[in-house]
């Protein structure tokens, strides 16, 4: 089905109306759209919305989203410098991980969204945005701060493997790896403090 299709609207960067997951329609209140700069350097990508982004109509708000704000913070960023979203726009019920099919629906979104912002590096928060945007099985706690160039909304993107901020919160040993995933993303962000030298870190960033 295409997006522009009678059932599909958007406006932008932001899905207005989808009725393309039957499950997903019936258990959002709302379609939680990215947020942050259409420009943003960075864009961090999650699973799908939970109760309380389905409620506030933001992603990554409650502890997960305080998580990840600490670690912008502390990098040198803020959620105001970056953009947030999605692989699917729409709670699940009971917040399962979206169905294949549930990603692939969305993925139109996602791509439009990406290939708008033109980011310097896309950042998958957990098991589920890393594989989706890989085409591979990924072991998240293994492989987080890792960067690969993989093709998809019509360009070479870098994407950087990162655990879920919500794994810090049962797992505290995930702290330092979050914290210094976040730490190399900011460096494609230009933060001030990030890298050591002016926040580019390109020393360690020339291979891509």
């Amino acid at each position: 089905m295409s997006a522009d299709s009678d059932e599909d609207e958007t406006n932008g960067l932001d899905v207005t109306a989808c009725e393309r997951c039957p499950d997903l329609c019936d258990s959002r209140n709302r379609i939680v759209n990215g947020t942050g700069p259409e420009d943003a350097a960075v864009v961090f990508v999650g699973e799908g919305p939970g109760e309380q982004e389905d409620r506030e109509g933001e992603p990554f708000v409650g502890r997960s989203g305080s998580v990840l704000d600490d670690a912008l913070r502390d990098a040198g960023l803020a959620r105001r410098d970056v953009r947030i979203t999605n692989c699917v726009r729409c709670r699940p019920p009971e917040n399962r991980d979206p169905h294949t099919d549930e990603l692939d629906n969305c993925r139109e979104y996602l791509e439009a969204e990406i290939r708008g912002i033109d980011p310097e590096v896309v950042v998958s928060l957990g098991k589920v945005p890393s594989q989706h945007l890989l085409g591979r099985d990924v072991a998240v706690t293994k492989e987080a701060g890792e960067i690969e160039e993989v093709r998809f909304a019509g360009a070479a993107h870098r994407v950087l493997v990162c655990v879920h901020p919500a794994a810090t919160l049962y797992d505290a040993s995930q702290q330092e790896t979050f914290r210094r995933t976040i730490a190399t993303a900011a460096e494609f962000g230009g933060a001030a403090d990030a890298g050591g030298e002016g926040g580019s870190g390109q020393s360690r960033l020339d291979g891509f």
